[in-house]
């Protein structure tokens, strides 16, 4: 990968990777294909446009295309992209959600009653963190100038790490970039400084938490055999566990288990995160909801991911004046429905986003006696900002300010794959 193109990938990486990812973010091989033929198409028709170089807008036009992948995954969620599944998602409970949350993950068809379970936490997993020395922040490194190295063991891998001190630097100097270093590696550590008084330390904290069976540790810091100059292990006190890894510790239904991670799955039915410790001889219940709790639990989902759409594209009102448009066409969509979304309990409010009516909304579902019928039109809704996320992720530039250079010559165009940018239309002669 290029210099330029790497700079590109790591700087998306760590803008938009902290979103979460579902299993609708992966794709068959036909969907992909799909995909390419649309910008393809797209391609074959679009004006020329001269190259968006703005970081703003580039950010912009990136942020449109991430939250129309949110909506869409949402709508996903919630069965929007099978016949008849929308609105029929089972939801979960859990009496205390300070100790656990609860998803449901089972099957959606299954006849079978779901149990119940009693869960109580005794202890969370937690990470391993080793504490450096408190050095002088501004203080001179007492290490002579020279490049140094050391060894990290971590998930049954050794990483060398090599860095440079240079004449005059202070402890702070070299520890921030240690701790660059360090974050930049993503081999499961991250580094951070501890400051008091004046002193610094380089903290040092695994991403995974608990310990496998047989093993003491999740990572061991050492430069006892490393190919630069050693002594940096000691000088900073890298080798210091402040805090041993340990397993969560908790009982289901009076059975004592261990888990490596707070994440965990109970009988193949429900996702679990556990959040904290159960106060003394007061389990926390989980189970399913009832179906009128889970259908309106459905509805808030949608109409939540449809709020947050629109609140993420009035937030370039002041910056971006084409995303006027985007929030006029998602209020068109919306007031399209307006009445009978009325009658739910859902109202179009002028900013374009929606607000419900708990109490209209929840005897609307428990006096239903069939959902396709009754919630037909939020059917209807779903499937067009289905189809506008679709459009809006395939070419966010359509809603970005931008310089025409030509049309194409109408009836006599063909479609051209090694111009199927992600941004349609747009003429590129080299990387900004």
């Amino acid at each position: 990968m290029g210099p330029v193109l790497n700079t590109v990938y790591n700087n998306y990486v760590s803008t938009y990777a902290p979103k979460p990812l579902t299993k609708y973010d992966t794709h068959k091989k036909s969907e992909l294909r799909s995909v390419y033929n649309s910008i393809v198409k797209l391609n074959k028709d679009e004006p020329w446009y001269l190259p968006t170089t703005s970081k703003d807008t580039q950010q912009y036009a990136v942020d449109l295309k991430e939250n129309a992948r949110g909506l869409r995954n949402t709508i996903a969620q919630l069965g929007g992209l099978e016949k008849d599944g929308l609105f029929r998602k089972k939801s979960a409970y859990s009496t205390d959600e300070g100790v656990a949350t609860a998803v449901y993950v089972g099957s959606e068809e299954s006849k079978a009653e779901v149990p119940d379970f009693q869960l109580e936490v005794h202890a969370l997993a937690t990470t391993q963190e080793n504490l450096g020395l408190f050095l002088q922040g501004n203080g001179r490194a007492a290490l002579p100038p020279d490049t140094y190295s050391f060894d990290v063991n971590i998930n049954d891998m050794n990483y060398e790490f090599q860095f440079s001190v240079g004449e005059g630097e202070t402890n702070q100097q070299v520890q921030e970039r240690l701790v660059r270093l360090i974050n930049n590696s993503d081999i499961g550590l991250r580094a951070s400084l501890a400051e008091s008084e004046g002193r610094t330390s380089l903290r040092l904290t695994s991403e995974a938490t608990g310990l496998a069976p047989g093993r003491d540790y999740i990572f061991a810091v050492s430069d006892d055999h490393t190919s630069k100059t050693h002594g940096a292990v000691e000088y900073l006190g890298l080798d210091y566990t402040s805090r041993d890894a340990s397993n969560a510790s908790f009982s289901v239904d009076g059975e004592e288990l261990t888990s490596q991670s707070n994440h965990l799955t109970l009988g193949q039915l429900f996702d679990i995160r556990l959040t904290g410790i159960s106060p003394e001889g007061q389990p926390t219940k989980i189970g399913l909801k009832t179906d009128v709790e889970s259908l309106t639990d459905n509805v808030f989902h949608l109409v939540g991911g449809y709020n947050d759409f629109v609140r993420a594209a009035s937030s370039y009102l002041e910056t971006q004046t084409r995303s006027r448009q985007l929030i006029r066409e998602m209020k068109g969509i919306a007031s399209v429905y307006g009445s009978s979304l009325e009658t739910m309990g859902l109202n179009l409010a002028e900013d374009g986003t929606l607000d419900i009516d708990r109490d209209t909304l929840r005897e609307t579902a428990a006096g239903t006696q069939d959902i396709n019928e009754t919630f037909g039109s939020l059917k209807s809704f779903s499937n067009m900002l289905l189809r506008k996320s679709d459009q809006v992720s395939l070419n966010p530039m359509d809603y970005v300010e931008k310089v025409m250079v030509a049309y194409k010559n109408p009836g006599h165009n063909y479609p051209n794959p090694y111009i199927t940018s992600a941004y349609t239309g747009m003429m590129f002669d080299g990387y900004f």
